[in-house]
């Protein structure tokens, strides 16, 4: 298989950031050579990370094994083209080249204990230099959550290996979650994609951003860790009632049972492929999926590029192209893209019911 590698100098890969965010910002005009040679260059970025994390990924799932986890999921994807410039629309000093999380790996573990057990096992491959990269960031939002209500641990590597030069010095970011931190997160994302906003990034209707950042604690309560500032004080069953009444005020359940029926529009669907080109109108709800076997990578992120370049301004449509085993695991990982939050409907029905009979902690 053949991986793209960076084919421009890190001085023109930032300029092409400034040049693709500055036209992004600006009212639709016309499409200039210097706005596609930028949008090739920040393309050729992106794909390049698709090496690196590649290895990652073989990596990780030979971590997870070796400390016993046999049923963890595992997934990795190349950021939006749209993720990428709307990040670096927030952070205006940002350079495209600094960017950690352009290749994204996740791992969903069962437990606060398995988290920890992964991070420790690339701590100890570090001691012993048997894993080369190098870790720059590590960053533990279950310690300390984000005031969205995010939770999980971040290691962010830089890539080092003296046989593979062409991909040195390039970022990835791993994220590894519990399934309850996990199914948050997603349903986040679910109704930030009907919002048109990004509520993950604290950004939305003040009521929406409230109510995760009420459910983010209440997770906290269910998994025993730190609560957000602010909640040190509250019971779990007043974090838990609080979160029903707010739930039934905005229609929590009803909106997110609307919004999963896209998951029915795919759920025969028989395409096989270590990576899926995922096509999710909002409009219809409805799902596409396109697989690629190993062999067709490029073919997977020039159509990726394409549609990406299709729907630029249409905020009803998301594309992604993402890594993993088969369909099915593939929705585990990634659930938003495919509208799917039952389980966090039903973590929301578990709590309404550890009020309803005496405040038992489910």
């Amino acid at each position: 298989m053949s991986y793209p590698k960076p084919e421009f100098t890190k001085s023109q890969v930032n300029k092409a950031g400034k040049i693709i965010t500055n036209w992004i910002q600006s009212p639709p005009g016309k499409i200039t050579d210097e706005v596609l040679f930028a949008n090739d260059v920040l393309n050729n970025w992106r794909v390049a990370h698709g090496y690196p994390v590649n290895t990652f990924q073989s990596t990780l799932r030979n971590k997870l094994t070796s400390i016993g986890v046999t049923n963890g999921l595992v997934a990795q994807r190349l950021k939006r083209w749209y993720s990428i410039v709307y990040k670096l629309r927030r952070f205006k000093t940002m350079r495209l080249d600094q960017m950690q999380d352009i290749g994204g790996l996740r791992a969903v573990v069962n437990s606060l204990d398995e988290i920890y057990l992964l991070r420790d096992s690339y701590h100890r491959s570090l001691m012993k230099s048997t894993f080369k990269h190098k870790l720059i960031a590590e960053i533990n939002y279950i310690e300390k959550p984000k005031t969205s209500g995010y939770r999980g641990v971040h290691l962010v590597f830089q890539y080092c290996n003296d046989k593979a030069k062409d991909w040195e010095g390039l970022r990835l970011e791993l994220q590894i979650r519990t399934t309850r931190q996990h199914i948050w997160a997603t349903a986040v994302e679910t109704m930030g994609t009907f919002l048109r906003t990004s509520l993950k990034s604290s950004e939305g209707p003040d009521k929406w951003l409230d109510f995760f950042t009420l459910s983010g604690t209440a997770f906290a309560h269910l998994e025993g860790t730190p609560p957000l500032k602010g909640y040190e004080h509250f019971s779990d069953r007043d974090i838990f009632q609080l979160v029903t009444e707010t739930a039934k005020a905005l229609d929590v359940r009803g909106k997110l049972s609307v919004f999963s029926v896209a998951v029915d529009a795919i759920s025969n669907n028989n395409c096989r492929g270590s990576r899926h080109l995922v096509l999710l109108d909002i409009i219809s709800k409805t799902v596409k999926i396109k697989s690629f076997a190993n062999n067709q990578l490029q073919e997977a992120n020039d159509e990726y590029f394409k549609l990406e370049k299709e729907i630029t301004n249409d905020r009803n449509k998301q594309v992604v192209l993402v890594s993993a085993t088969n369909i099915d695991e593939l929705k585990r990982a990634y659930p938003n893209y495919f509208l799917d939050t039952t389980k966090f409907i039903k973590l929301l029905d578990t709590m309404q019911n550890a009020v309803n009979y005496k405040g038992q902690t489910p």
